[in-house]
């Protein structure tokens, strides 16, 4: 049975073995504020989404992961839905999150009700496409 529960200080080292995108100070700064989730099946740990605040009202999902032997499980919708149920009871009208043009990560997000909500242009990547969900 999949279990998605907030991340713990005891949690760093493990999300560390498999999350080469963040500090781990930056790591140990977030998971007090609730801002990592981590799903199980079982007692197996199977993804983790992580996210931020766009301009400090917003919160923005920096980073959806799941293992790549535990992908098309549904393990990533169901990390989406909670972020999105604690969004909610958090009183925010909207979520943004964002992928690579050449992601199919845009498609994924897409299914789940986001829409384009921007570009973001960086020297020597492909374009960063910005999506936005209405609560």
């Amino acid at each position: 049975m999949l279990n998605i529960r907030l991340a713990t200080m005891g949690d760093i080292t493990l999300l560390l073995q498999h999350d080469r995108h963040v500090y781990a100070r930056d790591l140990a700064r977030i998971i007090p504020l609730g801002h990592v989730l981590m799903a199980f099946e079982g007692t197996r740990f199977v993804g983790w989404l992580r996210y931020g605040m766009f301009w400090d009202s917003i919160p923005f999902m920096n980073l959806l992961y799941v293992l790549e032997d535990e992908r098309g499980k549904g393990y990533g919708r169901a990390l989406v839905a909670d972020w999105e149920t604690r969004a909610r009871a958090d009183e925010r009208p909207r979520v943004i999150t964002s992928t690579q043009a050449d992601e199919a990560a845009q498609h994924f997000f897409r299914k789940l009700g986001y829409r384009d909500a921007g570009v973001l242009v960086l020297p020597e990547q492909a374009a960063e496409l910005m999506l936005l969900k209405d609560l």
